[in-house]
């Protein structure tokens, strides 16, 4: 039998290989499937997972991969998986590519070397992390949106969309999402304006999440809301403190491989220093469906 265990205080799941499974494609993928719906987030561990499989282990749940335009590919997989590459640093818990109309259902990660020392994976619940803000903030981000500008040079659109993409490809992709404007510039690179709320609905049971990537963003860039004013630093500061006090971390073991709600859980990283770490990464669109009570909101 395989162990089910709780990881850390949220609704996430660890499922451990048992006695009569240790292989991870003898798992029942409806069973996954549910137990994924009812929890965001399930770390599989003690299943030898090796890098090949990781792709296959995605489809299984996956009706296509997310590109991604910026992180290097691990494998000749069109794209699809990528390497962690940013550095050592620490991140900041982010919902995957929420600054972008390109927001995938899933996140996949798989630890091929984890570090001597750091490096843990951490992930926050947006549904724990909305419930304890101050109804204050609350207010401020039912009421008001949230724009994020993207420059995008003519390599990176053309790495996305396909080398022999044209601009008149560029402008039925952006013209099929809601919530952008753009511009294009005499060098072809386009501005994107990309407008949407901060709280999102969960793809499984329909909660409110602060699932997006305000505080990462925060690092680097001033966040703006709609009309162009700045994020108040004392919201900030109470998202900080929320998200630091509710965030668990994922110590790798070699093998592990995780698969998280973008639409709930939040997920960043503790610095390290060891350069022989080895995370990679894929972004989906799932292949199973939300009910249709769920999605009429009842």
């Amino acid at each position: 039998m395989i162990k089910i265990a709780s990881l850390g205080t949220s609704t996430g799941k660890i499922v451990e290989t048992g006695d009569s499974c240790s292989d991870i494609f003898h798992l029942s993928v409806a069973e996954i499937r549910e137990l994924f719906k009812s929890c965001g987030l399930i770390l599989f561990r003690g299943f030898a997972v090796h890098q090949k499989q990781f792709k296959k282990i995605a489809e299984q749940f996956s009706s296509k991969f997310v590109r991604d335009d910026v992180k290097i590919g691990a494998d000749s997989s069109e794209g699809a998986i990528h390497l962690v590459n940013e550095g050592m640093g620490y991140i900041d818990p982010h919902a995957e590519a929420a600054t972008t109309p390109l927001r995938p259902d899933a996140v996949w990660f798989f630890c091929d070397v984890s570090a001597a020392d750091g490096g843990e994976t951490l992930f926050g619940d947006g549904v724990q992390v909305w419930s304890e803000l101050s109804e204050e903030v609350k207010q401020l981000f039912l009421t008001k949106k949230n724009k994020f500008i993207h420059n995008i040079p003519v390599a990176n659109w053309k790495r996305f969309l396909g080398e022999n993409a044209t601009l008149t490809d560029v402008k039925k992709a952006l013209n099929s999402f809601e919530g952008v404007k753009y511009t294009i510039t005499d060098e072809q690179s386009v501005t994107l304006g990309y407008v949407c709320s901060a709280v999102v609905k969960t793809k499984y049971g329909n909660d409110d999440s602060f699932g997006n990537g305000i505080i990462n963003e925060q690092r680097t860039r001033k966040v703006i809301f709609e009309d162009d004013s700045p994020i108040p630093d004392a919201a900030i500061d109470e998202i900080k403190e929320v998200m630091d006090r509710l965030t668990v971390a994922i110590s790798w073991q070699s093998g592990d491989l995780v698969m998280i709600d973008n639409s709930r859980f939040l997920h960043g990283r503790q610095t390290f220093s060891d350069s022989r770490r080895k995370i990679v990464f894929a972004n989906s669109m799932l292949n199973f469906l939300v009910s249709f009570f769920l999605k009429m909101g009842r």
